[in-house]
């Protein structure tokens, strides 16, 4: 990634100087400009990421530049500088646009955790704006593709309980879509201008779930030298995904039950309570029953965070959802890497159809990834696929024929299956298809079909 471009406006040396040198330790690009006039000449170049910019210029107002830069790149976040005695000016910039204020004269460390907050929550909002293309672009369907009835019945819900406050528990295995399926009920909601904040509750050590979540005041505990606000908070007015909740130790389900029935929260440390205002949607690939009996997950956590409960299909009950998914990875990595290929042959689609898919869609995904590189024409063939998929035991198969298949493409690939169920051994094929031999063989021959060496 390119470092990110930094411009500070002020026609103090000293301020431009100190901020030029923190910037560049922290690895940023930065321009300076000590008046106006300077400062719109540098933005009509390419777009900054963030903009400190001092409220009293000799030829402009701070507040008329912040005007200027949220008009023409409405995504560059700005910080204003104020003197003491202008603070009231300050939180007028704030309602124009400002991400923050800080009062002269600071100190770098100030400057570095400011710079920090700043630039995530921009990337924040990048990745989601990114997400609410991906799921507007497509119309009704969110880009949760798939025509399977369970599909369908979860766009029906989505539509219907994405505009409430109603918690939501998305419950399916590991690569089945779910952050996608909370992420529609996010940006299909009044909520989707507001933040959109994603918690791994198994990929953070359980002893900082709490300060993440709920945030610290400054010396609640060693190391904790600033105060934080923790992502509930952060959240404000957006939608939180708490996903693997079950991994969320029994204290902190105690307290965020208590969280969601008050919708308050006190901050490590802290001896005040703050309102929050945030929707709460969860996840988990385990079974909630199963975790209700053993003691892992508050019976009553699981009534308040599951008024709308949503089951994620695995992919391997719904393959007829697979030729969709494939296609759409197929463009998409086609695109990516340039190749040409366009079209999934029919033997590749049958190896796709046969295979079990214990990683989902997301396994899909990377098939589709990794086909798309080694394809050296403009189809896909069954050699372009990975190992797993060309290795699959024949006791392994189900008789599966893709959809959207001809009769001839039909036939084809219902000999080629019994083939591989019966080892190759044509006569037991000829059998189980009704066929007479010679006529099996003809269209062995004619399909390009090999039997085994035994037939007897």
């Amino acid at each position: 990634m390119p470092p990110d471009r930094v411009l500070v406006i002020d026609d103090e040396v000293s301020i431009t100087d100190a901020l030029r040198l923190v910037l560049i330790d922290l690895g940023h690009h930065v321009d300076a400009a000590k008046s106006g006039a300077e400062a719109k000449e540098l933005l009509k170049g390419s777009p900054y990421d963030l903009v400190f910019t001092d409220l009293r210029l000799p030829d402009a107002s701070g507040i008329d530049l912040l005007a200027l830069i949220k008009s023409n790149t409405p995504n560059t976040e700005v910080v204003v500088m104020t003197a003491h005695g202008s603070l009231d000016i300050a939180i007028e910039a704030i309602k124009h646009g400002a991400f923050y204020y800080i009062e002269k004269p600071f100190t770098p460390a100030q400057v570095t955790t400011l710079v920090k907050r700043a630039l995530e929550f921009e990337a924040i909002k990048r990745e989601n704006r990114s997400l609410k293309n991906a799921l507007t672009s497509d119309g009704d369907d969110f880009k949760i593709i798939g025509r399977d009835p369970k599909m369908r019945q979860i766009h029906t819900v989505i539509r219907t309980a994405a505009p409430s406050d109603a918690s939501v528990l998305i419950e399916g295995e590991s690569g089945t879509g779910k952050e996608l399926i909370a992420a529609a009920f996010h940006f299909q909601s009044p909520r989707a201008e507001r933040p959109f904040t994603r918690i791994n509750c198994a990929a953070i050590p359980q002893e900082l779930i709490e300060s993440e979540l709920f945030g610290y005041r400054k010396g609640a505990f060693t190391g904790a030298d600033r105060d934080k606000r923790g992502l509930i908070e952060a959240t404000a007015g957006g939608t939180l995904l708490l996903d693997e909740i079950a991994e969320m130790p029994m204290h902190l389900q105690t307290k965020l039950l208590r969280v969601l029935q008050e919708r308050r929260l006190r901050r490590l440390g802290d001896e005040e309570e703050i309102s929050v205002d945030f929707r709460l949607v969860s996840s988990t690939n385990r079974d909630t029953a199963q975790m209700i009996r053993e003691g892992t997950l508050r019976k009553d956590l699981y009534f308040r965070i599951s008024t709308i409960k949503i089951k994620s299909p695995p992919l391997r009950e719904r393959l007829d959802d697979v030729p969709l998914l494939a296609k759409r990875f197929l463009e998409h990595y086609a695109d990516k890497y340039k190749k040409r290929i366009r079209e999934i042959s029919t033997p590749a689609f049958a190896l796709l159809m046969r295979y079990e898919w214990p990683g989902n869609v997301r396994e899909l995904e990377s098939v589709m990834e990794h086909a798309v590189l080694f394809a050296t024409g403009d189809k896909l063939m069954p050699e372009d696929l990975p190992e797993q998929l060309q290795t699959t035991q024949a006791g392994e198969f189900r008789c599966v024929i893709p959809p959207f298949f001809t009769m001839e493409e039909i036939e084809r690939e219902a000999i080629a299956q019994t083939l591989e169920r019966t080892g190759g051994n044509v006569k037991r094929t000829a059998e189980i298809l009704n066929y007479h031999r010679p006529r099996l063989y003809r269209k062995m021959k004619s399909f390009g079909l090999r039997g085994g060496a035994d037939d007897s």
